[in-house]
């Protein structure tokens, strides 16, 4: 096994022979759940890579549970299931890069698996942005306790200017 830190014994100072042995830049290449990813055969790396990232901000950041990756042969994609909390219902993610277009077939073929869906659209920078889909409208819930109008709006005349 290579060596990666020795200690001096005048400053007691770490030092390390091979930073990329230690923090490997492409870490994620490596990673067993992109690995299994890879291996699903779905032909978009940049899908995959999406699909990585929005796995790791759900595990990792927003603590789900039971996070698996699939692939939905119809749409090519990998599909990602979970739970956002112990005993609560299973959920299908469909992460998409920005640049990738979504049709309604495709929304559809994601609908009916019969799991409520996420929609997670992921930027250029990693930025992820979260839409619950459904199946035909959904009404918003009315706004929680009372509405009062505190009389701050101004009621004025529109100048014309001449």
């Amino acid at each position: 096994m290579n060596e990666v830190t020795e200690m001096t014994e005048s400053t007691d100072t770490l030092c390390v022979d091979d930073v990329d042995d230690l923090f490997p830049h492409n870490w994620i290449l490596h990673h067993p759940m992109y690995l299994r990813m890879q291996s699903l055969d779905v032909e978009d790396g940049a899908q995959v890579h999406a699909a990585f990232l929005v796995y790791m901000d759900l595990t990792e950041v927003r603590h789900w549970k039971d996070v698996s990756s699939l692939k939905c042969p119809e749409l090519q994609v990998v599909l990602l299931e979970g739970r956002e909390k112990e005993g609560a219902p299973m959920q299908s993610i469909l992460p998409l890069p920005v640049h990738q277009y979504l049709n309604h077939k495709s929304v559809r073929t994601v609908l009916g698996r019969g799991f409520p869906v996420l929609l997670c659209v992921v930027a250029s920078d990693s930025t992820l942005v979260y839409q619950r889909m459904t199946d035909g409208f959904v009404t918003p819930d009315p706004p929680a306790g009372q509405i009062q109008d505190h009389g701050r709006r101004q009621h004025r005349k529109r100048h014309q200017q001449h």
